[in-house]
């Protein structure tokens, strides 16, 4: 059943956080990664400048300053580039195709809202959840939103690294949840990756295909 563009339920923030076993997609041999990194932050997010780690296709990963290890970060933002994806109702397919993704993965869903579209701007669409592995937890929120007239969506996502974590991650929840999606609601600084310049500062890398948690991350 479709959940966007009509009006959705809102969960508690404060949910039971279990640790759950998430198989992820597998990449193909070549990505791209930065040669070095950047003086200058691509954007800023909540104060805290980001900086471009690694691209592959239309999905592209930003950490924060000392976060360049993309095996454990504690912030990351996903920009994802839908291509095919030109106006409100697409966009509403897509964030619900992205919804399903997140709950055949076992995804906790936290919170859906949308944002109804205005005489000069589409709807907009958010999705929080929560999902893990036995070594941490993961909390991301998703933006969906019409940049430059292609679908995009950004993803804010939080982990938390140990066994037995569900009450931090529950506390980390109670204190950050709210501010974070209201935050990346009211975000009008975003990058665009339809008109990016990121590609030109990375270098093609060969790296052997490994499990990861990206695919999650469209």
């Amino acid at each position: 059943m479709a959940i966007f563009p009509y009006e959705m339920k809102t969960h508690s923030i404060t949910v039971f956080l279990s640790l759950l076993a998430v198989a992820g997609g597998t990449l193909d041999a070549q990505e791209l990664c930065t040669a070095a990194p950047s003086a200058k932050p691509a954007f800023v997010f909540r104060g805290v400048g980001y900086f471009h780690r690694w691209s592959k296709n239309d999905q592209h990963e930003f950490t924060p300053a000392k976060q360049e290890n993309l095996d454990k970060w504690s912030d990351m933002m996903t920009v994802n580039a839908y291509p095919d994806v030109h106006d409100g109702e697409r966009l509403a397919g897509t964030a619900n195709a992205v919804l399903d993704n997140y709950k055949r993965h076992q995804a906790k869903v936290l919170k859906t809202d949308s944002v109804p579209r205005t005489a000069d701007r589409p709807a907009e669409h958010l999705i929080a959840v929560v999902f893990g592995r036995p070594n941490f937890i993961e909390v991301a929120f998703a933006r969906f939103k019409l940049v430059d007239g292609t679908g995009c969506s950004f993803v804010y996502s939080h982990r938390t690294y140990g066994e037995k974590i569900g009450d931090e991650m529950s506390a980390w929840l109670s204190a950050n949840g709210s501010d974070i999606g209201k935050a990346l609601m009211e975000w009008s600084s975003m990058p665009s990756p339809i008109k990016s310049t990121w590609l030109q500062s990375s270098v093609s890398r060969s790296l052997k295909p490994r499990r990861t948690w990206r695919a999650l991350r469209t």
